[in-house]
């Protein structure tokens, strides 16, 4: 099962996108509809609405009378807290009875308005937001709902930004143009990324680079696209996550690299990271364990230990390296990165190498062994410059 939260602002077209993902074969759980659902005339929430609220808040036909409702909760935070404490574990509930209904092979589409406002991204292994800009949502509203221009921009006002959704979107869906624009995008979102997404988490497949070596330009996104995963990883992981850190090639800026992420999850002993029941929390999450792979090439000239996860997503190659907090394998990791982050000289060296290497081998794996000779030649380097600086590791 694939769990994707859909998100957008008001007047950007999310209702288009889910029924489209709708018709395409997922299982859409609206927030929206639900929160009305909770509420309805003889439900419990009502009952409890009624009780903290009085009788106010309801209408001769025994439904909620929302204006009254809002009136008393729109500028008054507790109660508008005590409202939020009634409806959303009746919401939650009935969500999760949702998706348990959904067949094992589902991709299920959460609508949330409010997913980046509460920062739920983290619950899902996508987030895929829908998007126009303030002028084209304006527009719409205006059109569709009869709003005055300043109501719609005082609604989208209230919500998050774009930058905020930009930050928790792995999807970004740009909806400012004709309908069937918008509608093609999400055809293919569907067949390119979201079915075989689904099919790979349900499998425990990981995504593979392809042997066919490509250096990348530098990617401003990688940092964010990191920070991202970090979070769903820390959500699995919990406590045993001493430290989670974006390492590797794309955490350096401006470095050259395979667009590969590569993560470091350090845990307090390996015997924690191959616990059964956190291997099948990490499958279901997507990050399905890399079979083979359990040490790295050490600069001390004995085995580093380590487990390796990848990513199920299609579009985003990922490496998850499990290490033990505080060993030798860790600690280097995390040395490198800050280095070349420091010293400009070292990365543009570390940049001309990777590109000698890419003139003279045939495929990603020969790279991979072809750099090694100089990680071993600059490690000395490496530890003389945290000497000089005083380094130590800060895993976050």
């Amino acid at each position: 099962m694939l769990r994707v939260g859909l998100t957008g602002g008001i007047g950007s077209g999310k209702s288009t996108v889910a029924q489209r993902l709708l018709d395409l074969g997922a299982v859409v759980v609206d927030a929206d509809r639900l929160a009305r659902e909770v509420v309805e005339p003889d439900s419990e929430g009502l009952h409890r609405i009624v009780a903290r609220f009085g009788e106010a808040v309801v209408d001769d036909a025994g439904a909620l009378n929302r204006p009254a409702l809002g009136a008393l909760v729109f500028a008054d935070p507790a109660a508008r807290a005590d409202l939020e404490a009634i409806t959303h574990p009746l919401i939650a509930t009935r969500t999760a009875e949702l998706v348990a209904q959904a067949p094992p092979d589902a991709v299920v589409v959460h609508d949330v308005p409010l997913l980046v406002e509460k920062r739920l991204g983290p619950a899902y292994h996508l987030v895929v937001v829908v998007a126009a800009d303030a002028d084209t949502r304006v527009r719409r509203l205006m059109q569709s709902r009869g709003m005055t221009e300043d109501d719609a921009r005082s609604r989208i006002a209230a919500q998050a930004s774009d930058e905020q959704r930009h930050a928790a979107a792995d999807v970004w869906l740009d909806n400012n143009g004709p309908r069937g624009a918008v509608l093609d995008a999400v055809d293919e979102l569907w067949r390119q990324r979201l079915v075989p997404f689904e099919r790979n988490v349900r499998e425990g497949t990981r995504s593979r680079r392809s042997e066919q070596l490509h250096l990348a330009g530098p990617d401003a996104t990688w940092p964010a696209q990191a920070h991202r995963l970090l979070e769903r990883l820390r959500l699995v992981f919990g406590d045993m996550a001493l430290t989670a850190d974006h390492v590797g090639s794309t955490a350096i800026p401006g470095l050259l690299a395979k667009d590969v992420v590569d993560l470091q999850v350090g845990v307090p002993s390996l015997a924690d990271a191959d616990d059964p029941e956190l291997l099948d929390r990490l499958v279901a999450a997507g990050f399905p364990r890399a079979q083979g792979i359990d040490h790295d090439n050490a600069k001390d000239g004995t085995p580093w230990p380590k487990r390796v996860h990848g990513n199920a997503d299609p579009a985003r190659v990922t490496h998850v390296h499990v290490r033990e907090a505080g060993s030798p394998g860790w600690r280097w990791a995390l040395l490198f990165r800050d280095w070349l982050r420091y010293d400009a000289g070292a990365a543009e060296e570390y940049a001309a190498e990777k590109q000698r290497i890419a003139a003279s081998v045939a495929s990603t794996t020969d790279y991979a062994e072809a750099k090694e000779p100089w990680f071993d030649a600059v490690a000395q380097r490496a530890e003389q410059w945290a000497d000089q600086t005083g380094w130590e590791p800060q895993g976050g």
